[in-house]
């Protein structure tokens, strides 16, 4: 990843990168007219006020008179307040565009994500999504709003000042002129070079961010392994770097301002000797001198200004590429137009369309590889589930149990073949018809920020009091959380970090039952639960999987007694099938895991009774 941003970084500006976000500029760009508008405006007055200076002084100064003074100054101050509203209404609208420009983008980000399929989310980090929503769509915000004006006033300005002053002296101006081309090679080439250094210390300010985050959670892990001096060896190797290049960039940056400080006072001195013969011979007015001593000192930070910005434009073509590229991004899983218009999707579902599911799941001739994958997982696969039907799916870790439930549960789909729900292709159906009628139990349960209530409810956002107490009564939660301080209205923190993971489970449990879905998935779904919880939590499932299409993946063989089949699955292949009488006649594979680990629990058992 670090090899591809490098490549990114180092792309020149491109007009078609920056026309992607065009259509979200687009919804704001009355904001961002009006404040192109003002600070076109702005940079006129700035240009203006050395006139007005020079006015003073060859009626006022020169002369030694005060006559019409006061009208000098009330347009003068006239001009100051029409200046004050300009910049208060110039700011309003910037920000205004920055704001809602991310906000947008953040909102499409949002929106598209939640369309990727699931094969996204197992191989994309979450800190690379992350990234993309927040912080380079801030930075595209600040660009558009402030980094577009900066680098507009930059160029009105110094258009405005060349005008004023070839007007007022065509030859002065060009002496003045010719040091410009100097100071915007020197602008140019320390500007590429100090973007290139930042960037490179951003790239170490996020390792030594990642290294405190690390070293701060991994506090106790660190302590228990003894392992602070390789911490500490590890953690200086990314200080000194960030050392070495901070100084870098602050050495590059005290050459370069005093070099653009010596020629802008080497400009001003041109316009001091030349200027000052002039009007020593009276050939030039010295109000026009003082307009030109001030062009001179002020000209030459819109020129810095506009190399500067140029340069966080390519930079931030980065963040552009990355946000658009993950919009871009298409869903290995999608409904067909025709499905849309019947079904709606997840934003806007018809639900008046969906049909009643009863449950049938059918593999077809079935072969499956990943996207990512060259080999088949699946290869010509054939199995009838009929509604009401329990399926359990067992084998060692990493053998591909969660395979087969993925297909089903359509997170991913067949690249060969059909899966057929109550005897219809699943790809005829919406997603959502699908996943609304599937309830999905995990190892390693997600539950949102909220109270216990909360959590449960978004299994069905309408369910009662009723139905929330009878659900984790069904699963034994119903004594956990009432000895909890506030039961139901427990904050259970971000991810549920305040509970255990057998506590997360249980509440996870509650909250795919009260959903009443007619196809049940249970992922390990009572792997960190106490022994006794389990058996209460397994008399609730027999009794709660009657009349629905279930999947168990499990790891304790006990679990699975009762289940109408069972699948043994190894190296991503069903070597076995049978129910569980079946499969201990047969003396296989799976007589041979259940026998290990009735031999593994018998002797831990032993051990306990000790």
């Amino acid at each position: 990843m670090a090899f591809l941003e490098e490549e990114e970084y180092k792309k020149p500006f491109s007009f078609k990168v920056w026309a992607k976000i065009i259509p979200f500029v687009k919804l704001y760009k009355k904001q961002f007219f009006s404040a192109m508008g003002f600070l076109i405006f702005l940079s006129i007055i700035d240009v203006t006020y050395p006139l007005f200076q020079r006015y003073a002084i060859n009626n006022y100064i020169i002369p030694a008179k005060a006559e019409g003074i006061w009208k000098f100054a009330a347009l003068y101050g006239c001009v100051i307040l029409v200046q004050v509203f300009a910049v208060i209404v110039f700011i309003e609208n910037s920000m205004k565009v920055e704001l809602n420009v991310a906000k947008a983008i953040r909102k499409a980000l949002f929106v598209h994500l939640q369309k990727l399929s699931f094969s996204y989310y197992n191989t994309t980090p979450v800190g690379y999504m992350m990234a993309r929503v927040m912080s380079d769509t801030g930075r595209i915000g600040q660009m558009v709003s402030w980094g577009m004006t900066d680098i507009l006033w930059a160029v009105v300005y110094v258009v405005g000042v060349f005008i004023a002053m070839l007007i007022l002296n065509f030859k002065l101006a060009l002496l003045v002129m010719c040091v410009i081309p100097v100071i915007a090679l020197i602008t140019m080439y320390f500007q590429k070079k100090i973007l290139d250094v930042n960037r490179k210390i951003r790239k170490i300010n996020s390792r030594l961010t990642g290294a405190f985050n690390e070293g701060i959670t991994g506090a106790r892990t660190s302590k228990t392994l003894v392992i602070e001096d390789k911490n500490l060896k590890e953690f200086s190797v990314i200080t000194d770097k960030f050392y070495s290049l901070t100084m870098r960039a602050t050495i590059l940056n005290a050459i370069f301002i005093p070099l653009v400080l010596s020629f802008s006072t080497l400009a001003v001195c041109i316009v001091l000797v030349r200027g000052g013969y002039l009007v020593i011979n009276d050939a030039m007015e010295f109000g026009t001198l003082s307009v030109f001593i001030t062009y001179g000192i002020s000209i030459f930070e819109p020129i810095q200004q506009i190399a500067r910005v140029f340069a966080d434009f390519v930079s931030t073509q980065a963040n552009i590429e990355r946000v658009t590229g993950l919009i871009e991004t298409e869903p290995d899983i999608t409904d067909t137009p025709k499905v849309i218009e019947k079904y709606g999707d997840n934003f806007n579902p018809k639900k008046e369309n969906w049909e009643t599911i009863k449950g049938d799941i059918e593999f077809k001739n079935v072969s499956f590889k990943y996207p990512d994958g060259d080999e088949y997982i699946l290869k010509d696969f054939n199995l009838k589930i009929p509604a009401g039907t329990t399926v359990a799916i067992v084998g060692e870790t990493g053998a591909g149990k969660s395979t087969l439930v993925n297909l089903a549960c359509r997170f991913f789909e067949p690249t060969k073949g059909q899966i057929l729900i109550d005897g219809k292709d699943y790809r005829e159906r919406s997603q959502l018809w699908l996943h609304n009628n599937i309830g999905y139990v995990l190892q390693s349960p997600h539950l949102f920020s909220g109270t216990i209530r909360d959590n449960i409810r978004y299994g069905k956002f309408d369910a009662t009091d009723e139905e929330i107490n009878a659900a984790i009564k069904l699963v034994a939660a119903d004594t956990i959380i009432n000895s909890m301080d506030k039961g139901l209205d427990t904050n259970i923190g971000e991810g549920g970090d305040r509970l255990s993971t057998g506590e997360k489970q249980l509440i996870s449990f509650a909250r795919a039952i009260i959903a009443d879905p007619k196809i049940f998935v249970l992922d390990e779904a009572t792997s960190s639960i106490d022994t006794q919880t389990e058996q209460l939590i397994q008399n609730a499932i027999m009794h709660i999987l009657k009349n629905r299409t279930s999947f168990l993946i499990a790891h304790r063989l006990s679990t699975i007694k009762k289940a109408d089949i069972i699948l043994v699955v190894k190296n991503g292949n069903i070597i076995e099938r049978g129910t569980h009488n079946e499969l201990l006649k047969q003396k296989g594979y799976y007589f041979s895991l259940y026998q290990k680990q009735f031999e593994e629990e018998t002797g831990a058992a032993m051990l306990d009774k000790r």
